[in-house]
């Protein structure tokens, strides 16, 4: 049996832990789970779970390998936390816990922060790189929109240490208020309101001032080994709705290929990249798995699974993606374990 503990996780960790479960080897798993909210659907799934204090830094360490020696794990996937937790590896090695994490430390921050990770980027010819500025004033934001129109760009914006669309707007002065106040919630907003908000105060946490990209959309999912060397890449092609589309593109697995050896990420991971002008341009990577795996998995390549195999150290043939694929998904109905 094998321990895996999984801390805060995003409810699609539901899939991931059930994916490796069932598992065409029966490997015998137990799963171990934590989040402040007990009723988290992440935890559906756990064979064990506790409430997760709410602490920072090295308090939140110090739970987590408490936690990993309290119940024997074996295998650590973090999402909450990874960079201190990364930081302090070596006490999860001395309890005989593996951390599924990048250890790599100064890549591992500059992919927390997406301004650091272009600058890391930029000029290396592995994928290029939207027109962006970095800005933390209402002046600066309006100096940066201003040169982006120049360049003939629609512009966005984002911060620079989001989770997926999390503060992510699109600049639009053409849309209606009234429209807007009687359609969806949307994401565009008018320049002069984002900046009139920007100016009340005098700095702001970074922003991301950026070429909006206007194409298609893809996330690649990434398995590499231990040492960051790339098993299989698949992308996977948002398109209209909740459908996603599961083809081979080879120029969207050279990224995959240039970035796995300019930055050998090991595990899993997923790299976000959107056309414009017929140009893949990166958006941000991901290292952990990403909240969409659950349908990339759908052309046979059971990524959790082998990334468990991965840092067990346990060989398997390198896997084919069956390609073709449309795909969607359906919220599933169930019946909430008892927790208290």
């Amino acid at each position: 049996m094998t321990n895996i503990y999984l801390n805060r996780w995003f409810s699609v960790s539901y899939h991931y832990m059930n994916m490796i479960r069932d598992n065409p080897d029966g490997g015998q798993f137990k799963f171990y789970g934590t989040h402040p909210d007990t009723n988290h659907l992440s935890l559906q799934a756990c064979d064990y779970s506790e409430q997760e204090p709410v602490l920072h830094g090295t308090e939140y360490v110090d739970y987590a390998v408490d936690f990993c020696r309290r119940h024997e794990i074996d295998i650590f996937i973090p999402r909450l936390k990874m960079l201190e937790i990364a930081k302090e590896a070596e006490r999860f090695d001395a309890i005989g816990t593996k951390v599924m994490v990048c250890r790599d430390i100064p890549l591992l921050e500059s992919m927390l922060d997406k301004d650091k990770f272009y600058e890391t980027l930029e000029g290396t010819g592995v994928v290029p790189i939207p027109e962006y500025d970095v800005v933390e004033t209402a002046q600066q934001f309006k100096d940066a929109y201003e040169a982006l129109v120049r360049n003939g760009h629609r512009v966005c914006f984002k911060p620079t240490n989001s989770e997926g669309g999390l503060g992510f707007r699109i600049i639009d002065n053409h849309m209606n208020a009234l429209d807007n106040l009687y359609g969806w919630v949307s994401l565009s907003i008018p320049f002069d309101q984002a900046y009139n908000t920007l100016s009340a105060v005098e700095k702001f946490p970074k922003l991301m001032v950026m070429e909006l990209l206007e194409e298609d959309e893809f996330s690649i999912d990434c398995l590499s080994d231990s040492n960051g060397k790339l098993i299989v890449a698949v992308p996977r092609r948002k398109s209209t709705g909740r459908i996603y589309v599961l083809d081979e593109v080879p120029e969207l697995n050279e990224i995959a290929e240039r970035i796995a050896e300019q930055c050998k990420i090991p595990y899993v991971f997923n790299i976000q990249v959107k056309y414009n002008k017929g140009v893949p341009k990166l958006l941000e990577i991901n290292p952990r798995m990403s909240g969409g795996l659950f349908i990339t998995c759908l052309t046979g390549v059971n990524m959790p699974y082998l990334a468990v195999k991965t840092i067990l150290g346990q060989p398997f043939e390198r896997p084919k993606p069956v390609w073709g694929i449309r795909a969607s998904y359906l919220e599933l109905p169930i019946v909430m374990k008892d927790r208290s």
